[in-house]
């Protein structure tokens, strides 16, 4: 497989910044009192460091008026001004400090809120969403987002407010004590070094994201790669995936190249700015003192005026960077935040309610991709209390079923309803409370057995976790290992073999004990014997539930109260296992298809 060539950098010209920091505001006013406070003690700060060259001239003034007489000179120090200056630049880091302290709940207080706030939208959209998305991607795009709203508040904090502040405080002084020409040389070089760093950072912003981009994608792919580590191993492919992540790379470091070239640029424009105007209000001041008109202490107050003004000044061009790089990635988040969810509860939405647990399809029509349809009008009703089997070949819509009943997707046409209730009519979190599920593939956390288990219902007690796993014939096993019960299952539970993984998510939702059952393939991975002891538990569960079986493997539901056989999206069949076998049709076939490779197999055993 070849890499492709390296793509052009993607512009994003549709950022809504202004519209983002606004979405921001919430996020700060649990805290405003905090911030006011804080932005109290920056406006102290500056006010001591202002203050700091005006008694350093005032120093330098009494010495130059004490220099003609030396037994002046040489008895009194000006104590109070000394004090003055030391004061006022302990006064500056203490109010440096205090804002540091008192702004940092408020900073991190609003990453853990927009964190929270953006992991609870992720639960909330659909599952189509969820199937599409590149977990590698949004992780890395969701820690980048919400690291960047500290990170904007530090910036403002810290940087872009200081500088305004002590800017508006030089401006007065200078307006108020020296000729005009000094305050436009001063804020003109300024003025010119902020259009020059805006411009260039413009420039450059097309080189940071492609830079993300691809970062992204790189990081996807590593993350794709190790979750998929067997299928790697199984087909020899390590040295693909590293090219294809080296490729990546290549790309990424390609742009970076350019990002950090264009970075040097961008210092050299800001140094000469800087130098041309500290030359110029030099010039004049130097002219003045030379003229008369101004003293030695109107030079040095100058020289420290710039000095104050242009060592803030110097990293502005940084911050200016940081700042649009951060309202990009705080964009990816704003924009995952205001895509609507799928699927909805109704304005009117009230809890389900539940009498027996009967379960309807009428008329039901649905499809994930508009040109290719799953389910064809179809009806299926499961009574209360019955046990339903719904069977068929692969791809005949049964699992859509389960996708269905949950609402992960509305469907197209008709009603889904439990005991008489639309299930579009109730909330979701209702519907979903009275319905456990056994699928097909279970994935586990990355945590105990015991916790995997207690997720079924986090609130029961240790007695009833080992009921279920029990009753799961499972907890023989659990108490077998090394660890017991905190024995950590690994990533989506790759440390237990398939068979493990499907009985601790029989015994998860037999903890969950609720009036809807569904088994979708529930037994596929577990060995004959294992799987006779299953059904007889499931046998005994299901007898007090409604329950829908979604099945393949027809031995596992010859006793169920009716089977619905499926073909295409419709239902082609229905009976008992002993009325569908006398008909000679679809599920006969297919009883007697798995009758020989059950043969087959056991006299391979054999």
């Amino acid at each position: 497989m070849q890499h492709t060539a390296r793509a052009a950098p993607q512009v994003h010209k549709d950022r809504r910044d202004w519209q983002n920091l606004r979405g921001m505001l919430p996020f700060l006013w649990e805290f405003r009192g905090r911030a006011l406070f804080a932005l109290s003690c920056l406006v102290l700060s500056k006010v001591a460091n202002v203050g700091v060259p005006l008694v350093l001239k005032e120093v330098v003034e009494y010495y130059e008026r004490a220099k003609d007489d030396p037994v002046l000179l040489a008895a009194v120090l000006p104590v109070s001004l000394l004090l003055a200056y030391g004061l006022l630049k302990l006064s500056s880091t203490l109010f440096n400090e205090l804002r540091d302290v008192v702004f940092a709940k408020v900073r991190y207080r609003a990453m853990r809120r927009l964190s929270t706030r953006v992991l609870e939208h992720l639960h909330k959209l659909s599952l189509r969403f969820h199937l599409d998305r590149r977990t590698g991607a949004v992780s890395r795009d969701l820690e980048r987002g919400t690291r960047s709203v500290s990170q904007i508040l530090n910036y403002m904090a810290f940087s872009i407010l200081p500088i305004m502040v002590e800017f508006t405080l030089v401006a007065f002084i200078l307006l108020r004590d020296y000729d005009l020409i000094f305050t436009l040389a001063m804020f003109g070089a300024v003025a010119v070094y902020v259009l020059v760093t805006f411009a260039i950072t413009e420039w450059r912003m097309d080189f940071r994201h492609s830079m993300n981009r691809l970062d992204s994608e790189a990081n996807n792919q590593a993350f794709d790669s190790l979750i998929n580590y067997e299928t790697v191993k199984y087909f020899g492919n390590e040295q693909m995936e590293l090219r294809r992540y080296d490729g990546t790379l290549s790309d990424w470091e390609h742009w970076a190249v350019k990002s950090q070239t264009s970075m040097s640029v961008l210092n050299f424009g800001q140094g000469a700015v800087i130098a041309l105007g500290v030359t110029l209000v030099m010039y004049l001041a130097m002219r003045g003192v030379t003229d008369g008109d101004m003293s030695i202490g109107d030079l040095v107050l100058l020289n420290a005026f710039m000095l104050q003004l242009f060592i803030p000044l110097g990293f502005l061009g940084i911050v200016y960077r940081q700042i649009k790089y951060s309202l990009a990635d705080m964009d990816l988040i704003f924009k995952l935040l205001e895509r609507e969810p799928e699927i909805r509860d109704a304005a009117d939405a009230v809890p389900l309610e539940i009498s027996g647990g009967g379960l309807r399809f009428a008329g039901v029509d649905f499809s994930y991709q508009p040109e290719r349809q799953i389910l064809h009008h179809l009806d299926l009703e499961v009574p209360a209390g019955q046990k339903i089997a719904v069977v068929g070949h692969s791809g005949a819509g049964k699992s859509t079923l389960a996708r269905l009943i949950y609402r992960f997707y509305d469907v197209n046409a008709g009603t889904i309803s439990i005991d008489g209730q639309d299930i579009r009519s109730v909330t979701q979190d209702s519907l979903r409370a009275a319905i456990g599920i056994v699928p097909q593939d279970t994935v586990l956390f990355n945590d105990t057995i015991y916790y995997n288990i207690a997720y079924g219902r986090p609130g029961a007690t240790r007695q009833d976790v080992e009921s279920a796993a029990a009753m799961a014939h499972i907890r023989e096993f659990i108490e077998s290992l090394p660890d017991g019960w905190e024995s950590v299952v690994g990533e989506r539970g790759l440390k237990l073999s398939g068979g493990e993984k499907q009985r601790v998510a029989i015994a998860r939702a037999i903890l969950k004990d609720p009036e809807i059952l569904i088994f979708d393939e529930a037994t596929s991975s577990l060995d004959t014997r294992t799987e006779r002891a299953i059904q007889e538990t499931l046998a005994e569960v299901a007898a007090e539930h409604t329950t829908l079986v979604i099945a393949h493997r027809l031995s596992t539901v010859v006793d169920a109260d009716r089977i619905l056989v499926m073909s295409s999206g419709r239902v082609v069949e229905s009976g008992t296992h002993k009325q569908l076998l006398s008909a000679a049709g679809v599920y006969r076939e297919m009883w007697e298809l798995q009758r020989k490779e059950r043969e087959a197999t056991e006299q391979v055993a054999s």
